[in-house]
């Protein structure tokens, strides 16, 4: 065995802290249908936990043995479903139980919070947005502007990397958020960056937000189940994630969002109301008048949909157990590796444009191809090799801590080698 692959191995076999690789389903390799491939796309599409399948199943056994009455028997019943989710979503993200609630998707929740949070008054009318944000999040902002009547070319502060760098700087994001501090309403950004993997200083912008009068939101899509966080601590005003990249749980997942608590008491703060979000004890009274619930989940619009929230109850479990701390203690180490071992190859063919300090970026590298990417990322796929392509150049490797190895990493490694003369 090539020594440096011999290595690899051998921190695989000394570094098992937070390794769950058994739990998952791994996709096998296109050239050989017996072994795995190598997946490094878990933030696009995470895993499949291999308890999966049985927990939709009992659900659906549920359904069909109960029917109706699954609502309040069974192993899960269906009317409280969600609240499984109230302490060990709160772990997840720092929060406090009552903080969490799992539901809808991901831009459905920042339009929700934004109903409450995005108040335009006076001259506060203006949402700073990363430059580089994800274009879902560009469309939530700049719709929710001319909901309220506000030109999106007049109504954004949009923060950019300076010239020849790839991530923001954050004394430049308080920069901006000093700078429009009489007219910023909202502060709305990435924990991760979703192209360059970059990880923000959310408790400092946190802050520097609030105090400048502004309400600040975080778009936690690349961040939750990837880093650690204390959203509670840090005074975060909402955030939102989507569930399906990170969390394992599956195509199209449930959501998750982030309220803190000082908001989820005031139950008069204006939102948009559905029968879930209301106080429980008067949800069957059939009341055409709405009294929200407090906390998180006082947002909620709809009863929880089952089929879909049982694989992330399975996934989540696995979270909890393992712990987020000793999660980002592994993600640090696997991705220092990685991109120790790229670095070394010093090729003129690609450029890592992920921040190179570990508390700078989460569990992902970001290549940006100076020739021809696509090829690149074929021979990456030729060589069974899972990675993620973005346009214009970019391949995203992202090695998950619960099931990625250090191994996996060199193979990674391997190609890149091979291709950048």
């Amino acid at each position: 065995m090539d020594e440096s692959r011999a290595s690899a191995a051998e921190l695989d076999r000394v570094d098992d802290a937070a390794m769950q690789r058994g739990l998952f389903e791994l996709p096998a390799s296109p050239g050989d249908l017996s072994k795995p491939a190598v997946y490094l796309t878990g933030n696009s599409l995470g895993l499949m936990p291999k308890g999966v399948q049985e927990a939709v199943e009992q659900e659906l056994e549920a359904w069909a043995r109960l029917g109706v009455a699954a609502h309040e028997a069974g192993a899960h019943p269906w009317l409280a479903y969600h609240e499984e989710f109230r302490e060990m979503g709160a772990r997840l993200v720092g929060a406090v139980p009552g903080e969490v609630v799992m539901m809808n998707s991901l831009t459905v929740n920042l339009h929700l919070m934004m109903v409450s949070f995005y108040r335009p008054e006076g001259g506060r009318r203006k949402i700073l947005i990363e430059d580089a944000a994800f274009p879902s999040d560009s469309y939530a902002v700049q719709s929710q502007l001319r909901f309220h009547g506000i030109d999106p070319a007049e109504g954004q502060i949009r923060v950019k990397a300076r010239e020849g760098e790839h991530s923001l700087r954050t004394e430049d994001v308080i920069e901006a958020i000093a700078r429009n501090a009489d007219e910023l309403a909202l502060v709305l950004l990435p924990g991760v960056n979703y192209l360059t993997g970059q990880f923000f200083d959310m408790e400092a912008i946190t802050r520097a937000g609030r105090e400048a009068g502004a309400v600040v939101g975080w778009d936690l899509a690349h961040a939750a189940g990837n880093v650690s966080m204390r959203m509670h601590d840090w005074n975060v005003d909402f955030a939102c994630w989507c569930s399906y990249k990170y969390l394992n749980a599956g195509p199209g997942a449930v959501a998750g969002c982030f309220v803190h608590e000082r908001h989820g008491r005031d139950t008069d703060l204006v939102r948009f109301a559905g029968w879930w979000g209301n106080e429980p004890s008067a949800r069957f009274e059939m009341r055409p008048e709405f009294v929200a619930r407090a906390g998180a989940d006082g947002w909620q619009l709809s009863n929880p949909p089952i089929l879909s929230m049982a694989p992330l109850r399975v996934s989540l479990e696995i979270f909890d157990r393992v712990g987020m701390e000793a999660i980002r203690r592994r993600s640090e180490r696997l991705t220092g590796y990685l991109l120790e071992q790229i670095e070394a190859i010093g090729s003129e063919a690609f450029e890592v444009i992920t921040p190179r300090e570990a508390g700078g970026r989460g569990a992902q590298l970001s290549l940006a191809a100076k020739r021809d990417a696509r090829q690149l990322h074929k021979a990456l796929l030729d060589a069974s090799v899972f990675a993620d392509f973005r346009e214009p150049n970019v391949i995203r490797v992202a090695p998950a801590p619960l099931y990625n190895t250090f191994e996996e990493c060199w193979r990674v490694v391997d190609v890149l080698r091979r291709h950048s003369g």
